[in-house]
């Protein structure tokens, strides 16, 4: 059964918990140092006991539990994810019975690659015979995941918009005034807090989030407006776009 959680913040976001493993019994709350003395954070290590790329997370809190791990969000007592090679801080956030909520961060460091991070192209794998495409401004098909509303994008999938994956833009040729917004196709909703985003050469990302999801994945709950990226001045180059798990 597909969990789903809203999160309990200042405005009074709640979580919805299956209680066949989110079992609050503490029938109160915790501190935020108990919480992190009842957690644990790990990286795994290499042959020659260097930490590795993939993070491990657990807690016995009696909570429910976020874990926020390089951008990602699990809903559960345990979480694993690879990330890339660095600096990484793991935030557990928990929902006590009485409705406090609590946070514990866990710095951790990664130095060697141990699980390879793969690459799940949407646009432009090699071979694939998609090629580079420079998306004109205010052309709102240019750059619209949509099999029959775009020009160069397929739709993305439930799981690709409810993983809450990490879209990964390869960007060339960027001008220095290039710009645009992150919106839907049905122009009913921006997800960039209204303010235009400014691009460069390079990696640009995106994490997909809740609300994205709600407003454009074509099921599983979701309206179907489709996620458009629309350039609004300047110009640049699609090389390809991906995420990596």
């Amino acid at each position: 059964m597909k969990k789903i959680f809203l999160f309990f913040a200042a405005v009074s976001l709640l979580f919805a918990c299956d209680p066949t493993s989110e079992d609050i019994s503490n029938g109160g709350n915790i501190t935020a140092e108990q919480l992190k003395a009842m957690s644990t954070v790990t990286v795994d290590k290499d042959a020659n006991g260097q930490n590795g790329n993939v993070i491990t997370c657990n807690t016995t809190a009696p909570v429910n539990a976020k874990w926020t791990i390089s951008g990602k969000d699990f809903f559960n007592n345990y979480a694993t994810k690879k990330v890339k090679l660095g600096e990484h801080t793991v935030t557990l956030t928990g929902l006590c019975a009485d409705g406090t909520v609590v946070t514990a961060d866990f710095p951790v460091q990664c130095n060697v690659i141990t699980n390879p991070l793969e690459r799940f192209y949407i646009y432009g794998a090699p071979g694939s015979g998609q090629e580079p495409f420079q998306p004109g401004a205010w052309d709102a098909a240019a750059m619209r995941f949509s099999d029959n509303e775009g020009k160069h994008l397929p739709f993305l999938s439930d799981e690709v918009y409810w993983g809450f994956k990490t879209l990964i833009f390869d960007l060339s040729d960027v001008s220095e005034d290039c710009a645009g917004r992150i919106m839907n196709g049905w122009w009913s909703a921006r997800y960039d807090g209204d303010t235009d985003v400014h691009w460069t050469n390079g990696l640009w990302e995106l994490p997909l989030t809740e609300a994205i999801a709600k407003d454009c994945a074509r099921g599983n709950g979701g309206a179907g407006r489709d996620l458009d990226i629309m350039v609004t001045s300047g110009s640049m180059t699609v090389n390809a776009i991906y995420y990596e798990e």
